[in-house]
């Protein structure tokens, strides 16, 4: 088993993570008094940490075509990520919570389903 498939469960978190973050900046109650989220934008130290692990998950999605083991779970997650990104960036701010959700819910599916499938193989 490779061992950058035991990274699954950490980006599981970290999306459960984003969910929590894109709700706070984007949520209904931003909608609702029509606020721009790059107003309020989160401090430097998690705009910092933020930004590091989109990096190193990017690389983690990367490394994972390369694998026997993971190259299906990586190639929807880039697939569903560049989607996602261009759903993005032409709707408006009332929709982009609901493609962040729904983008989200299916990243964590494939993540969980990448746990499930490393833990049964060890």
């Amino acid at each position: 088993m490779p061992p950058v498939l035991f990274l699954a469960p950490l980006f599981l978190l970290f999306e459960l993570w984003q969910l929590v973050i894109c709700e706070r900046y984007v949520g209904i109650r931003q909608i609702e008094r029509n606020g721009d989220p790059r107003e309020l934008g989160p401090g430097e130290g998690v705009s910092f940490l933020w930004s590091g692990a989109l990096f190193a998950y990017w690389g983690w999605m990367l490394l994972l075509l390369f694998q026997s083991f993971g190259r299906v779970h990586g190639l929807g997650l880039i697939a569903v990520t560049v989607l996602a990104y261009g759903l993005r960036r032409v709707c408006g701010l009332k929709w982009l919570l609901v493609v962040l959700t729904f983008e989200g819910a299916v990243r964590i599916g494939l993540l969980f389903s990448l746990c499930v499938y490393v833990w049964r193989r060890l």
